[in-house]
């Protein structure tokens, strides 16, 4: 099954929006909002807490959830990125898009190894929820 592309009009967002809004699962009832990347159209953001009960553990145990941009709402599916080289252009989009004084520290700790594991992509697909 082909990967349906994101909005063009969510991607012009999200090059442009520090912070995106995610929400994991199907019980939560409000978003959060969160640090979120592009690479090559594909969409991307990274547990910063590690919490056992998040949005990103939330994407793991359901593999539903929805992001919001402005007053837009999408579905989408959640898959937790392993491939080494994806992470590494992850973390590429994070230190070319957060590059605000206030968020250096922050890009330097999301960029480290340790947090590839916590890598969700998210996958347009209107039919999930």
């Amino acid at each position: 099954m082909k990967q349906q592309p994101f909005p063009t009009d969510f991607i012009a967002y999200l090059g442009s929006s520090t912070l995106v809004g995610i929400k994991g699962g199907v019980e939560r009832e409000t978003f959060l909002n969160i640090w979120m990347v592009e690479v090559a159209g594909r969409v991307f953001a990274r547990s910063w807490t590690k919490s056992n009960r998040s949005w990103f553990t939330a994407f793991l145990e359901e593999g539903v959830g929805q992001i919001q941009y402005g007053q837009h709402v999408l579905n989408v599916r959640g898959e937790q990125v392993s491939d080494t080289d994806l992470n590494l252009q992850v973390d590429q989009a994070y230190k070319a898009k957060y590059t605000q004084e206030h968020n250096l520290p922050y890009v330097a700790g999301i960029t480290q190894p340790e947090y590839h594991t916590y890598t969700m992509e998210f996958i347009f697909d209107n039919q999930s929820i």
